[in-house]
């Protein structure tokens, strides 16, 4: 019979120093925003570039201030920024803050 090699398993990287707390706290609030569907794809919207609230609250077919309410806690928690022009917010994500997700979840 042919024997078969045996991998290790590790739980965790050898080595790797914990998130501090403070950090993971900032994260999970990060993560707690997008907690919600339509948060997720507001934000998956804006990655495909800036956009105006008005175009968020057509093509998500929900009212202007449920809309704001969700970008709202999306630039409480760090993930979008807002710039006013006339009547209308426009939306963008900040990069910074895709990166640190992505570099938590690496």
């Amino acid at each position: 019979m042919k024997e078969l090699p045996v991998i290790q398993v590790l739980c965790c990287r050898p080595g790797e120093a914990t998130m501090a707390p403070e950090a993971a706290a900032g994260l999970a609030l990060t993560f707690k925003a997008l907690g919600d569907p339509t948060r997720v794809a507001i934000v998956n919207r804006l990655a495909a570039g800036e956009c105006c609230v008005c175009d968020l609250t057509e093509a998500f077919d929900l009212s202007q201030p449920t809309v704001s309410h969700h970008l709202k806690l999306l630039r409480d928690a760090g993930l979008v920024e807002s710039e006013r022009r006339g009547t209308w917010s426009y939306y963008r994500l900040i990069p910074e803050a895709i990166a640190r997700l992505r570099a938590a979840l690496a």
